[in-house]
C-alpha cells in the first residue's frame, strides 16, 4: 500500500467523521485533520521541502489577486446556482451555519494560519507533487483536484463538493503554474477568511 493511498484513507476517515458523523466541534476537528496531514506530508516529503517551498516575493501578491479572482468566481457562481438549483440556497446556507460552532475572529485565525496552510502542503504540495511524478504534471494535478472534491462527499453537500472540486483545481493549477506551494498558501488562506467572514456569500 503507498503512502499516498493511506493518506487518502486517513483524509477519508476524517472527513467522514467532521462531515459525516459531525462529531465533536468542526473547527477543532478540521484544524487537528489539516495538520496532522500537513505534517505527514512535510515529513515523507522532507527531501523536497526547498523544491516546493521555494519563495520569491511575487508569490504574496499572485496569492492576493487569486484570492480576490476566486472569491469573485464563487459570487458569480452563487447567483448562476441558485437560479439552477433549487436546494442550491439552503445548502451553501448550511456551510455558513458551522461559523456558529465557535467565535468568529478564533476561526478566522485558525483559517488563516493553519487550515489553509495546511491543506495546501498536504493536497498540494504532497498528493498533487506525487501524483505528478507518478502520473505527469497534467494528470497529476487533476487527480489531486477530484480527490479532494471526493472526501467532501461525506458532506452529502452538493454545493461544498463543487466548491472544493472548483478550489482544488484553481489551488492546483497555481502549484503547477508557479512550482511553489506560496502562491496557494496566501491564496487559500486570504480567500478562506474572505468568503467565510469578511465577506460572506450568504
Amino acid at each position: 500500500m503507498t503512502v499516498e493511498l493511506i493518506t487518502l484513507i486517513a483524509a477519508g476517515v476524517m472527513w467522514g467523521v467532521m462531515f459525516g458523523l459531525e462529531w465533536g466541534n468542526f473547527w477543532l476537528n478540521m484544524t487537528g485533520a489539516a495538520t496532522i496531514l500537513a505534517i505527514t506530508g512535510i515529513i515523507v516529503m522532507r527531501s523536497q521541502l526547498q523544491r516546493i517551498f521555494r519563495f520569491h516575493a511575487g508569490h504574496v501578491a499572485i496569492g492576493l489577486v487569486s484570492a480576490v479572482v476566486l472569491y469573485v468566481v464563487f459570487w458569480v457562481g452563487d447567483f448562476v446556482s441558485a437560479a439552477i438549483f433549487p436546494f442550491a440556497v439552503d445548502q451553501v446556507g448550511g456551510i455558513y451555519a458551522m461559523k456558529t460552532q465557535m467565535n468568529p475572529l478564533t476561526i478566522g485565525l485558525l483559517l488563516f494560519f493553519l487550515i489553509g496552510p495546511a491543506e495546501e502542503v498536504f493536497w498540494r504540495g504532497f498528493l498533487q507533487d506525487r501524483f505528478a511524478r507518478r502520473w505527469g504534471n497534467r494528470v497529476g494535478w487533476i487527480a489531486a483536484g477530484f480527490v479532494y472534491a471526493i472526501v467532501h462527499v461525506w458532506s452529502w453537500n452538493f454545493m461544498l463538493v463543487m466548491a472544493a472540486l472548483i478550489c482544488g483545481m484553481f489551488w492546483g493549477w497555481m502549484y503547477l503554474r508557479w512550482k511553489s506551494l506560496w502562491p496557494g498558501i496566501v491564496s487559500h488562506a486570504v480567500w478562506d477568511v474572505l468568503v467565510f467572514l469578511i465577506l460572506p456569500i450568504r
